[in-house]
């Protein structure tokens, strides 16, 4: 039994390994984090200014900046998925290493999002002091991201495997992925309108976010590995 357990560490080795690289690759080469989140604190915090004192404007609007700001957030992260690999050859040792190809975009997924999507998510608590945010609101817009914003970094995994090839090919990345996220921007506001309108059931809104962030789950991993493939030959 002992042995089978060994076994299986071993087996899972490589990704935890994979994991943490690419975890520490995040926050040391370009501060891909800290830029992400400042670039959300940016937005969030300069949008007041431009509306002015309505209160009240602020807070049936916040949703939408809320989830613009996260969106634009993580589309600044998008190229570095794969390209990084790329240059260093290690993408091409990954295509050769004989590990299920879904898998490793999998993790590399994980990766992006617990160094982009969750800061993101963390801090929305204090930049909603900006907004005028209620509790209800304020549920809903973490709930609402922390089921959107995996979406947001599996379908730009597949735009990032399709260009990686591409010298410069972060302006047409952020074309292929930004049609593809708005189903996501859609449905993560109105889960956060829907909460709290009385009228207007809430969770209609959030189990449509929940499926297309399935959907992305079970589609983005064998699209991006499909375009790998094809395009490394």
């Amino acid at each position: 039994m002992q042995s089978r357990s060994n076994t299986s560490d071993r087996k899972l080795h490589w990704a935890r390994a994979l994991l943490m690289r690419d975890i520490r690759l995040a926050i040391r080469v370009g501060g891909g984090t800290l830029i992400g989140v400042l670039f959300f604190t940016t937005v969030i915090t300069i949008v007041p200014f431009g509306l002015g004192p309505d209160m009240k404007l602020l807070s049936v609007i916040a949703p939408g900046i809320l989830w613009i700001g996260a969106l634009l957030a993580c589309l600044l992260g998008l190229d570095r998925l794969l390209q990084s690999d790329h240059d260093d050859g290690s993408l091409e040792l990954m295509l050769m290493s004989g590990r299920p190809l879904e898998l490793i975009i999998l993790i590399k997924c994980l990766a992006h999002w617990l160094t982009t999507g969750l800061p993101l998510i963390l801090a929305t608590p204090i930049l909603a002091l900006f907004l005028n945010l209620d509790a209800a609101q304020l549920g809903a817009v973490l709930l609402s991201l922390l089921v959107g914003t995996p979406a947001l970094t599996l379908i730009g995994m597949t735009g990032a495997a399709i260009t990686v090839h591409l010298r410069r090919g972060g302006l047409l990345l952020a074309v292929l992925v930004l049609p593809l996220t708005i189903p996501i921007l859609i449905f993560g506001v109105a889960t956060v309108g829907a909460a709290s309108d009385p009228l207007v059931p809430a969770l209609t809104p959030f189990l449509a976010l929940c499926g297309l962030s399935l959907l992305s789950l079970a589609i983005a991993p064998v699209a991006a590995a499909f375009s790998l493939r094809v395009l490394q030959h």
